[in-house]
């Protein structure tokens, strides 16, 4: 069967669509940190009333506010007692702790693309100066039927 057809799936999809318009609209953006083991992007970035199809996968620039979550990377030591699965990660707030968090984000592109070498990507850059925490638990991103792996790089790699 195609889950696709599933009328929850697409009632899933109307009901993020309209809570996505409901957003005020304003000079900010909707961050979705989207953790990838050894990846040094944020995430995902659009516009209030954007919908996610249409968001950018970006790199921040942290001249003037670091990312949410700057804080140490996990040593071998922890990786042997804890993995890198960032549900576990919540636990000792390592970097990649607030994976699919979402954020209110204040800035600018700068017109750049930064290469991130460990994904091989050029990506937009985003200079931060400001953000807070709307929802630690949004659900999905992309779509209702969306398998997550910390080791791969979304298929979803952002307009």
């Amino acid at each position: 069967m195609d889950p696709t057809n599933d009328p929850a799936y697409v009632e899933a999809l109307r009901d993020r669509a309209a809570q996505i318009k409901s957003e005020p609209l304003g000079d900010y953006f909707i961050g979705r940190r989207y953790y990838v083991y050894r990846m040094r992007f944020l995430g995902y970035l659009r516009k209030p009333g954007q919908e996610w199809k249409d968001s950018s996968l970006v790199v921040m620039n942290e001249e003037f506010k670091p990312v949410p979550d700057r804080l140490p990377e996990i040593s071998e030591g922890e990786e042997e007692s804890f993995g890198m699965d960032p549900s576990k990660l919540k636990e000792v707030k390592r970097f990649g702790f607030d994976h699919n968090y979402e954020y209110r984000m204040k800035g600018k592109f700068s017109g750049s693309k930064v290469y991130d070498p460990n994904s091989n990507m050029f990506l937009p850059e985003f200079i931060l100066t400001d953000y807070q925490l709307i929802n630690a638990n949004p659900s999905w991103l992309i779509s209702p039927i969306e398998i997550y792996n910390f080791k791969v790089l979304p298929k979803f790699r952002g307009r």
